[in-house]
């Protein structure tokens, strides 16, 4: 696979600064929030801590997974109510888990390609204000009564009508392709790949523990949020300290009710939040005053081969040929942070990406194959503790990379996350203190 030519120096976009709100289980604090206002709280609370003036972003993008009809542009309304000018253009953004994701890569290209000096890429997300709809049936039934004049044929559209179309459609986070949630999908790939709820426990207990441990660092991500009710929100309310092994291992299968091995304790939980981060060049990050937290070397968007045994390898396809294009190895990466959909799914795609066999066959010859430390994968805790709020868990993560390779002085991180659809992307960062040019 081809390296890629590297950008000038001053061309090269960096992650300016970052603020994201606490991430909360839903119908909690945020339930009188529409996700547009959450949104906007971010954006509000990354201005204030940064200085930036309204009008610094030439470009806010924004992604979410739950679209609120009313709000179709969410990044449009977010960044209104934030204060923002209106002349500055934004767009919102949807590729399932990885949408704010693709807004920094977005972003990212328009730097490099001296198209613009700053702007804001994030993502919001409020499951306590999900859209409840009518069901289909009766949805096409009162558009035809709107639109008929006649009285027999509104009667014969009414006689239509049975019982059970007066239930309402829920969202329930089902693939419209395969027809299956995600965690059904998780268990396809425990079947295919192996995998043991012993493990999977730990796992998730340890991300608790390390969540807890890390909450002065989490802790400086975090800007406030006060709802309508005027109850100010200050932090994470995922982590738990009884999350232990033992305790965990109490719960039951919640797919697979006969030889599952994902429980509500070892799979991540609908959250609501919201987040933003400044992609600037290095030039304009400077002219504001502001020190990056990372310089963005390169990203890559992949999916995968089997949408039906396959749906969460998005790291295991992107991660490899992400290094391989840059001449890097596993053990050049100082700094892992993984999106924890499922503790299975974790372990699953960094036990593939260790195996010669597994890599070469998705991805062919010359592509690094590696094991991944565990004590260097997601160090303060991931979305098995923090919870996962589709569309603002990218920022977590990007935000987490660049702190931890300041604290630990790592030069690399890698940022990756997969993604309802059978999608993946991974991001290739750098210390701003240790990049070379």
């Amino acid at each position: 696979m081809s390296q890629v030519a590297p950008l000038p120096e001053e061309r090269l976009p960096v992650i300016a600064a970052g603020a994201r709100t606490p991430f909360l289980e839903s119908a909690g604090a945020y339930a009188d929030l529409m996700s547009y206002e959450l949104g906007a709280r971010a954006l509000e609370g990354l201005l204030g801590r940064t200085g930036l003036p309204a009008d610094a972003a030439e470009m806010v993008i924004m992604g979410t997974v739950v679209h609120e009809i009313e709000t179709t542009n969410v990044a449009r309304e977010a960044m209104l109510a934030a204060g923002m000018p209106s002349r500055t253009p934004a767009y919102t953004v949807a590729m399932a888990g990885i949408s704010p994701n693709v807004g920094v890569m977005n972003l990212c290209d328009q730097v490099a390609l001296g198209r613009l000096q700053l702007g804001i890429a994030g993502g919001t997300e409020n499951f306590s204000d999900v859209p409840v709809r009518l069901s289909q049936n009766i949805r096409r039934s009162l558009m035809k009564l709107r639109q008929s004049r006649d009285t027999k044929e509104r009667l014969k559209v009414l006689a239509s009508l049975r019982p059970g179309d007066l239930k309402l459609d829920i969202p329930e986070g089902i693939d419209y392709t395969t027809g299956m949630t995600m965690g059904v999908s998780c268990e396809r790939m425990v079947n295919g790949f192996g995998g043991t709820r012993e493990a999977s426990d730990a796992f998730a207990a340890d991300s608790h523990a390390r969540a807890i441990a890390a909450r002065t660092q989490l802790s400086e991500q975090i800007t406030p949020v006060s709802n309508k009710a005027g109850e100010c929100v200050e932090e994470d309310d995922g982590p738990r300290a009884d999350a232990t092994p033992e305790r965990l291992a109490k719960l039951k299968p919640a797919f697979d009710r006969d030889s599952g091995i994902i429980t509500p304790g070892n799979a991540s939980r609908f959250t609501d939040g919201a987040g933003a981060l400044v992609i600037a060049s290095r030039e304009a990050a400077a002219r504001h005053g502001l020190q990056p937290l990372a310089v963005v070397r390169d990203y890559l968007l992949g999916g995968v081969d089997s949408l039906e045994d396959e749906m969460l390898f998005g790291p295991a396809m992107t991660i490899p040929p992400l290094l391989a294009r840059n001449g890097l190895a596993f053990a050049d990466i100082g700094v892992w942070e993984l999106h924890e959909a499922f503790a299975a799914q974790i372990l699953i795609n960094r036990d593939c990406m260790a195996e010669a066999d597994f890599v070469r066959s998705r991805h062919g010859e010359g592509v690094p194959h590696g094991d991944i430390p565990l004590d260097r994968l997601n160090a303060w805790g991931g979305s098995l503790s923090l919870g996962n709020p589709f569309a603002a868990t990218g920022v977590r993560l990007l935000m987490t990379a660049g702190q931890r390779m300041a604290a630990e002085g790592a030069r690399y991180a890698v940022v990756s996350t997969c993604a309802g659809g059978g999608l993946g992307a991974a991001l290739l960062l750098e210390n701003p203190a240790l990049a070379a040019g």
